[in-house]
């Protein structure tokens, strides 16, 4: 049986909420096939803050810490990022990218409607 871990990471800087970081670490977490994961915005002392929890074995675990540590989404101003094991219930990732799908349409619907209303160029 594979040992599974669980991974809090806490993303904090001045620009890290509304640049694509949540599906940017949910991507990342599907190319792992992490078996449990979530993420979300949140805010601290003031300080924007993305928070991630994974859950898979050591080596994948491993893999995604170290990536939330060296990338990020081109537009992001991250001042530091911490990593902490994490003993709580962690959502299927099958089901949180279910939800954070849903979650992108919405916003991107309404920009798709105003940019149809300006332009002849896409079709009905």
């Amino acid at each position: 049986m594979i040992d599974r871990m669980k991974l809090k990471v806490k993303i904090t800087g001045s620009k890290v909420h509304d640049v694509g970081y949540r599906p940017f670490l949910t991507e990342i977490a599907m190319d792992l096939a992490l078996r449990g994961f979530e993420v979300y915005n949140d805010e601290e002392d003031g300080r924007q803050v993305v928070v991630a929890i994974a859950e898979g074995d050591e080596q994948r675990i491993g893999k995604f810490s170290s990536a939330a540590n060296i990338h990020c989404p081109q537009l992001a101003i991250v001042d530091g990022v911490k990593s902490e094991d994490f003993a709580g219930d962690v959502m299927p990732l099958w089901q949180f990218a279910s939800i954070s799908t849903a979650t992108q349409m919405n916003k991107a619907i309404p920009f798709l409607l105003a940019v149809k209303e300006n332009t002849d160029i896409i079709p009905e």
